[in-house]
Protein backbone atom coordinates (compact mmCIF):
# COMPACT_ATOMS: atom_id res chain seq x y z
CA UNK A 1 0.00 0.00 0.00
CA UNK A 2 2.21 3.11 -1.25
CA UNK A 3 2.26 5.39 1.85
CA UNK A 4 0.91 2.95 4.92
CA UNK A 5 4.93 2.58 6.04
CA UNK A 6 4.74 5.99 6.57
CA UNK A 7 1.35 6.93 7.73
CA UNK A 8 1.70 3.90 10.48
CA UNK A 9 5.16 4.98 11.87
CA UNK A 10 3.40 8.55 12.66
CA UNK A 11 0.50 7.27 13.98
CA UNK A 12 2.18 4.93 16.55
CA UNK A 13 4.30 8.02 17.42
CA UNK A 14 1.74 10.17 17.83
CA UNK A 15 -0.56 7.45 19.99
CA UNK A 16 2.59 6.85 22.01
CA UNK A 17 3.04 10.52 22.62
CA UNK A 18 -0.43 11.13 22.99
CA UNK A 19 -0.38 8.10 26.29
CA UNK A 20 -3.24 6.33 24.39
CA UNK A 21 -3.21 2.85 24.90
CA UNK A 22 -1.91 -0.37 22.76
CA UNK A 23 -4.61 -1.75 21.59
CA UNK A 24 -5.70 2.13 20.13
CA UNK A 25 -2.52 1.55 18.00
CA UNK A 26 -3.85 -2.18 17.15
CA UNK A 27 -7.42 -0.98 16.30
CA UNK A 28 -6.42 2.03 13.98
CA UNK A 29 -3.66 0.14 12.29
CA UNK A 30 -5.60 -2.67 11.43
CA UNK A 31 -9.07 -0.50 10.11
CA UNK A 32 -6.88 1.51 7.89
CA UNK A 33 -4.38 -0.96 6.45
CA UNK A 34 -7.90 -3.15 5.73
CA UNK A 35 -9.12 -0.10 3.68
CA UNK A 36 -5.82 0.73 2.01
CA UNK A 37 -5.59 -2.85 0.98
CA UNK A 38 -9.16 -2.23 -0.26
CA UNK A 39 -8.49 0.67 -2.32
CA UNK A 40 -4.58 -0.08 -3.19
CA UNK A 41 -3.39 3.23 -2.96
CA UNK A 42 -2.63 6.12 -0.53
CA UNK A 43 -5.35 6.72 1.86
CA UNK A 44 -4.61 10.26 1.56
CA UNK A 45 -5.29 10.25 -1.75
CA UNK A 46 -8.82 8.89 -1.70
CA UNK A 47 -11.78 11.30 -2.68
CA UNK A 48 -14.81 11.92 -0.52
CA UNK A 49 -16.75 9.65 -2.64
CA UNK A 50 -14.28 6.76 -2.37
CA UNK A 51 -14.41 7.22 1.82
CA UNK A 52 -17.85 7.36 2.00
CA UNK A 53 -18.88 4.52 -0.67
CA UNK A 54 -16.04 2.62 1.79
CA UNK A 55 -17.78 3.76 4.89
CA UNK A 56 -21.45 2.86 3.57
CA UNK A 57 -19.92 -0.59 2.69
CA UNK A 58 -18.98 -1.20 6.18
CA UNK A 59 -22.54 -0.68 7.46
CA UNK A 60 -24.15 -2.14 4.64
CA UNK A 61 -22.60 -5.00 4.14
CA UNK A 62 -23.44 -8.01 6.44
CA UNK A 63 -20.09 -9.70 6.96
CA UNK A 64 -18.65 -6.47 8.52
CA UNK A 65 -16.55 -7.79 11.58
CA UNK A 66 -18.41 -5.59 14.29
CA UNK A 67 -20.13 -1.81 14.69
CA UNK A 68 -16.60 -1.20 16.56
CA UNK A 69 -14.90 -1.87 12.98
CA UNK A 70 -16.52 0.84 11.45
CA UNK A 71 -16.00 2.69 14.23
CA UNK A 72 -12.32 2.54 14.65
CA UNK A 73 -12.24 3.17 11.00
CA UNK A 74 -13.93 6.53 11.05
CA UNK A 75 -11.62 7.04 14.38
CA UNK A 76 -8.11 6.02 12.76
CA UNK A 77 -9.13 8.52 9.46
CA UNK A 78 -9.83 12.00 11.64
CA UNK A 79 -6.61 10.62 13.61
CA UNK A 80 -4.95 10.26 10.23
CA UNK A 81 -6.18 13.29 8.91
CA UNK A 82 -4.97 15.44 11.78
CA UNK A 83 -1.33 13.90 11.98
CA UNK A 84 -1.01 15.18 8.05
CA UNK A 85 -2.90 18.41 8.56
CA UNK A 86 -5.62 17.19 6.47
CA UNK A 87 -8.86 18.85 6.45
CA UNK A 88 -11.31 16.69 8.50
CA UNK A 89 -14.38 18.25 6.71
CA UNK A 90 -12.89 17.45 3.65
CA UNK A 91 -14.93 14.30 3.82
CA UNK A 92 -17.99 14.57 6.29
CA UNK A 93 -17.39 11.51 8.77
CA UNK A 94 -20.19 10.37 10.71
CA UNK A 95 -20.29 11.20 14.26
CA UNK A 96 -19.80 8.46 16.13
CA UNK A 97 -22.88 8.44 19.12
CA UNK A 98 -21.84 5.76 22.34
CA UNK A 99 -23.34 3.46 22.91
CA UNK A 100 -25.72 3.58 25.96
CA UNK A 101 -26.72 -0.50 26.48
CA UNK A 102 -26.00 -0.76 30.22
CA UNK A 103 -23.18 -3.84 30.88
CA UNK A 104 -24.33 -7.60 31.48
CA UNK A 105 -23.93 -7.77 35.35
CA UNK A 106 -23.58 -11.77 37.08
CA UNK A 107 -25.36 -12.45 39.90
CA UNK A 108 -23.12 -13.08 43.31
CA UNK A 109 -24.66 -16.76 42.35
CA UNK A 110 -23.57 -16.77 38.89
CA UNK A 111 -19.63 -15.91 39.74
CA UNK A 112 -19.71 -18.58 42.28
CA UNK A 113 -20.68 -20.89 39.84
CA UNK A 114 -18.65 -19.88 37.01
CA UNK A 115 -15.27 -19.43 39.17
CA UNK A 116 -15.61 -23.24 39.82
CA UNK A 117 -16.33 -24.76 36.47
CA UNK A 118 -12.80 -24.84 35.16
CA UNK A 119 -11.11 -28.03 35.84
CA UNK A 120 -7.73 -26.13 35.97
CA UNK A 121 -6.59 -24.07 38.88
CA UNK A 122 -5.12 -21.46 36.24
CA UNK A 123 -7.88 -20.90 34.47
CA UNK A 124 -10.30 -20.84 37.90
CA UNK A 125 -7.95 -18.31 39.08
CA UNK A 126 -7.45 -16.06 35.76
CA UNK A 127 -11.16 -15.12 36.74
CA UNK A 128 -10.68 -14.96 40.02
CA UNK A 129 -8.83 -12.25 39.74
CA UNK A 130 -10.68 -10.84 36.34
CA UNK A 131 -13.51 -10.45 38.87
CA UNK A 132 -11.37 -10.27 42.51
CA UNK A 133 -9.57 -7.16 41.21
CA UNK A 134 -11.66 -5.89 38.23
CA UNK A 135 -8.95 -6.36 35.88
CA UNK A 136 -9.08 -5.83 32.91
CA UNK A 137 -8.35 -8.63 29.79
CA UNK A 138 -4.67 -7.03 28.63
CA UNK A 139 -4.14 -5.80 32.38
CA UNK A 140 -4.63 -9.49 33.52
CA UNK A 141 -2.21 -10.32 30.35
CA UNK A 142 -0.28 -7.83 31.51
CA UNK A 143 0.26 -9.21 35.62
CA UNK A 144 4.04 -10.01 37.07
CA UNK A 145 4.83 -12.00 39.38
CA UNK A 146 6.46 -8.76 41.08
CA UNK A 147 3.23 -7.11 41.13
CA UNK A 148 1.86 -9.11 43.66
CA UNK A 149 2.41 -8.10 46.93
CA UNK A 150 1.31 -11.32 48.93
CA UNK A 151 2.25 -10.26 52.54
CA UNK A 152 0.51 -6.33 51.94
CA UNK A 153 -2.69 -8.58 50.07
CA UNK A 154 -1.96 -5.89 47.16
CA UNK A 155 -1.86 -6.01 43.17
CA UNK A 156 -0.08 -3.26 41.50
CA UNK A 157 -2.00 -2.41 38.00
CA UNK A 158 1.02 -1.15 36.12
CA UNK A 159 -0.07 0.68 32.98
CA UNK A 160 -3.57 0.47 32.63
CA UNK A 161 -5.53 1.75 30.46
CA UNK A 162 -4.38 5.44 29.91
CA UNK A 163 -0.99 4.28 30.83
CA UNK A 164 -2.25 4.37 34.72
CA UNK A 165 -1.36 2.61 37.68
CA UNK A 166 -3.57 1.47 40.34
CA UNK A 167 -3.42 -0.43 43.51
CA UNK A 168 -5.93 -2.97 44.22
CA UNK A 169 -6.42 -5.31 47.50
CA UNK A 170 -6.22 -8.81 47.03
CA UNK A 171 -8.19 -11.09 49.69
CA UNK A 172 -6.99 -13.58 51.40
CA UNK A 173 -8.72 -16.61 49.09
CA UNK A 174 -6.69 -14.70 45.98
CA UNK A 175 -3.44 -14.86 48.25
CA UNK A 176 -4.10 -18.59 48.92
CA UNK A 177 -5.39 -19.57 45.41
CA UNK A 178 -2.01 -17.46 43.78
CA UNK A 179 0.26 -19.42 46.89
CA UNK A 180 -0.92 -22.63 45.35
CA UNK A 181 -0.66 -21.74 41.90
CA UNK A 182 3.18 -20.51 42.00
CA UNK A 183 3.95 -23.57 43.90
CA UNK A 184 2.18 -26.03 41.38
CA UNK A 185 3.00 -23.77 38.24
CA UNK A 186 6.18 -22.26 39.07
CA UNK A 187 5.85 -19.02 36.22
CA UNK A 188 9.03 -17.44 36.13
CA UNK A 189 8.10 -13.78 34.73
CA UNK A 190 4.32 -13.29 33.95
CA UNK A 191 1.72 -14.79 36.28
CA UNK A 192 -0.05 -16.42 33.39
CA UNK A 193 1.83 -17.80 30.66
CA UNK A 194 0.60 -18.68 27.01
CA UNK A 195 1.23 -21.25 24.21
CA UNK A 196 5.08 -22.58 24.28
CA UNK A 197 7.32 -21.51 22.10
CA UNK A 198 9.76 -22.42 19.58
CA UNK A 199 12.82 -21.59 22.05
CA UNK A 200 10.79 -24.54 24.69
CA UNK A 201 9.58 -21.13 26.99
CA UNK A 202 6.22 -20.00 26.29
CA UNK A 203 4.45 -16.72 25.11
CA UNK A 204 2.82 -14.16 26.55
CA UNK A 205 -0.98 -14.71 28.06
CA UNK A 206 -2.86 -13.49 24.89
CA UNK A 207 -6.40 -11.60 25.63
CA UNK A 208 -7.91 -14.05 22.84
CA UNK A 209 -6.67 -16.49 25.26
CA UNK A 210 -8.67 -15.30 28.07
CA UNK A 211 -11.67 -14.87 25.85
CA UNK A 212 -11.39 -18.68 25.10
CA UNK A 213 -11.61 -19.67 28.76
CA UNK A 214 -14.29 -17.21 29.36
CA UNK A 215 -16.15 -19.04 26.65
CA UNK A 216 -15.31 -22.28 27.60
CA UNK A 217 -16.53 -21.34 31.45
CA UNK A 218 -19.46 -20.18 30.46
CA UNK A 219 -20.67 -22.76 28.12
CA UNK A 220 -19.81 -25.57 30.56
CA UNK A 221 -21.91 -23.77 33.62
CA UNK A 222 -24.84 -23.40 31.80
CA UNK A 223 -25.20 -19.40 32.38
CA UNK A 224 -26.95 -18.19 29.68
CA UNK A 225 -26.42 -14.25 29.62
CA UNK A 226 -23.02 -13.63 27.25
CA UNK A 227 -20.24 -13.47 29.12
CA UNK A 228 -16.57 -11.70 28.23
CA UNK A 229 -13.91 -11.00 30.56
CA UNK A 230 -14.79 -7.39 31.00
CA UNK A 231 -18.55 -9.16 32.31
CA UNK A 232 -16.59 -9.81 35.31
CA UNK A 233 -15.20 -6.33 35.97
CA UNK A 234 -18.60 -4.91 35.62
CA UNK A 235 -20.55 -7.65 38.19
CA UNK A 236 -16.78 -6.35 40.31
CA UNK A 237 -17.93 -2.59 40.13
CA UNK A 238 -21.60 -3.20 40.75
CA UNK A 239 -21.51 -5.49 43.55
CA UNK A 240 -18.85 -3.44 45.52
CA UNK A 241 -21.35 -0.57 45.39
CA UNK A 242 -23.99 -2.77 46.75
CA UNK A 243 -21.65 -3.92 49.27
CA UNK A 244 -21.59 -0.28 50.43
CA UNK A 245 -18.23 0.87 48.39
CA UNK A 246 -18.69 4.92 47.69
CA UNK A 247 -18.20 5.83 44.15
CA UNK A 248 -15.18 7.71 45.10
CA UNK A 249 -12.71 4.66 45.80
CA UNK A 250 -14.88 2.78 43.49
CA UNK A 251 -13.12 4.93 41.05
CA UNK A 252 -10.00 4.79 41.50
CA UNK A 253 -10.20 1.00 42.08
CA UNK A 254 -11.47 0.79 38.48
CA UNK A 255 -8.70 3.35 36.99
CA UNK A 256 -11.22 5.63 35.47
CA UNK A 257 -9.79 9.07 34.25
CA UNK A 258 -13.21 10.14 34.13
CA UNK A 259 -16.15 10.00 37.10
CA UNK A 260 -18.92 10.06 34.63
CA UNK A 261 -17.97 6.62 33.42
CA UNK A 262 -17.88 5.20 37.17
CA UNK A 263 -21.43 6.89 37.70
CA UNK A 264 -23.02 4.44 35.27
CA UNK A 265 -22.69 1.75 37.26
CA UNK A 266 -25.17 3.59 39.51
CA UNK A 267 -27.70 2.44 37.01
CA UNK A 268 -27.37 -1.13 36.86
CA UNK A 269 -26.58 -1.28 41.03
CA UNK A 270 -29.65 -2.10 44.01
CA UNK A 271 -28.52 0.88 45.50
CA UNK A 272 -30.22 3.54 46.91
CA UNK A 273 -32.92 4.64 49.54
CA UNK A 274 -35.19 2.18 48.44
CA UNK A 275 -35.08 -0.65 46.49
CA UNK A 276 -37.09 -0.57 42.98
CA UNK A 277 -39.98 -3.12 42.83
CA UNK A 278 -42.72 -4.08 40.47
CA UNK A 279 -46.12 -2.91 41.06
CA UNK A 280 -47.34 -5.93 40.30
CA UNK A 281 -45.91 -7.13 43.40
CA UNK A 282 -48.41 -5.38 45.74
CA UNK A 283 -51.11 -5.71 43.28
CA UNK A 284 -52.53 -8.79 45.13
CA UNK A 285 -51.43 -7.89 48.71
CA UNK A 286 -54.37 -5.66 49.83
Amino acid sequence: MPGFGLQYKRLRRSIDIAGKSQSTLTNYGRCLAHMGLYFECDLLELDDEQILDYLYMLKSKRKTPSDSFFMHTVYGLRYLYRIFEQRESRVILPSIERQKALPVVLSQQEVRLLLKTPKLLKHRLMMALLYGCGLRNFELCNLKIVHLDLERKQLHVQQGKGRKDRYVPLCDLLVRGVNTYLQAEKPTEYLFNGQPDEDGGHTQLSTRGVQWVMRQARQQSGIKKQITAHTLRHSYATHLLEMGTDIMTLKDLLGHGDIQTTLGYLHVARVGRALPFSPLEKLYQS
